[in-house]
């Protein structure tokens, strides 16, 4: 289920009518009031959200549902008419897995959802082993990341970044091969989007945070275990 808080009735109508119409299931709401309400019944797959809302911001919206550990790991896009590149890190950095500026086509839309559930529903998918590496340990048949035994709150997007480079120590990767392995090819987000979520994730692991080290002018890797 696609929860899409749009007051814009014209534009709710439209995009469900969008997804219904390509076979996935989503509900609509006008104001946060109403979305938190649906919320409390039923977590969703995904999230849609607007960030200018009538009585309360997309992005407070967002920080909430990512501070609460039962929406924490939902798959969250930013729908708006802003299209300036600080909005978009601002979204991305407050936890959101996509972004999409109005206007936008029907067909490009439906695809970026599908693209969210996709990235949702990885979660069963996904290899099952365990890793652990100088103190983190990472489980991805839980989706449970902790740090001497502290669990990490981390956005969807955070997690399976550490998982890519957890499963590979010492590989570098490019910021290009980030994006296209994390966030999937049909993502249009720039290599600041990969150089944000480092440094997020970076703050959460605290004084673990050299394990995600930088290759000037390559990318980033997470370093081997020490003998």
């Amino acid at each position: 289920m696609i929860y899409y808080v749009e007051d814009d009735d014209n534009i709710r109508k439209l995009a469900l009518y969008a997804l219904r119409q390509q076979g996935m299931d989503a509900e609509g709401f006008s104001c946060d009031s109403e979305f938190k309400a649906a919320v409390a019944r039923r977590v969703p797959d995904a999230v849609l959200l607007d960030i200018m809302l009538p009585d309360t911001d997309g992005l407070e919206i967002l920080a909430r549902l990512r501070a609460d550990r039962e929406t924490a790991q939902v798959p969250i896009m930013m729908l708006t008419a802003k299209d300036a590149e600080l909005d978009k890190v601002i979204a991305l950095d407050g936890g959101a897995d996509d972004y999409l500026t109005k206007p936008f086509s029907l067909m490009e839309f439906t695809s970026r959802c599908r693209a969210l559930l996709r990235r949702g529903g990885m979660n069963s998918q996904k290899d099952s082993d365990s890793v652990e590496i100088a103190g983190v340990a990472l489980s991805p048949s839980h989706r449970r990341a902790t740090v001497e035994g502290e669990e990490l709150k981390l956005t969807l997007r955070e997690f399976d970044l550490l998982a890519f480079l957890m499963r590979k120590p010492g590989i570098v990767f490019s910021r290009e091969s980030l994006l296209q392995s994390v966030w999937g090819w049909d993502f249009d987000g720039g290599s600041r989007t990969v150089d944000v979520h480092v440094q997020t994730l970076r703050q959460k692991l605290g004084n673990h945070a050299h394990l995600i080290e930088t290759v000037r002018g390559v990318g980033y890797r997470f370093a081997e275990a020490s003998e």
